[in-house]
């Protein structure tokens, strides 16, 4: 099983919520009063540890805003290293001759 929120706290969680998003913004994508009304962690805490729906709702926030910043990076391809044995640029084949 693979939990994406294993080992994340509600406190990073909202923290990183409010650091991406702003408190504004968060007031707006889930219109709970502590991140409207003279929002803070620990207010916000309070709350969340106590209401489940809302809890969730912060948890899926948090999920989507992980996808959104992974998207927005550039992707990272990881190519294996070239072969060793044969210069990069020759086509495999004969060896040169000697010339004589």
């Amino acid at each position: 099983m693979n939990d994406p929120l294993h080992g994340i706290t509600l406190e990073a969680m909202v923290t990183a919520l409010a650091a991406h998003y702003g408190w504004e913004d968060l007031g707006q994508r889930i219109p709970i009063r502590c991140f409207i009304s003279e929002p803070s962690v620990s207010s916000s805490l309070k709350f969340l540890r106590k209401t489940p729906w809302a809890r969730e709702k912060v948890e899926g926030l948090y999920l989507f805003m992980l996808r959104e910043v992974k998207r927005s990076q550039p992707t990272a391809h990881n190519f294996p290293p070239p072969k060793a044995g044969k210069p990069p640029g020759k086509p495999p084949g004969k060896p040169p001759s000697a010339g004589l």
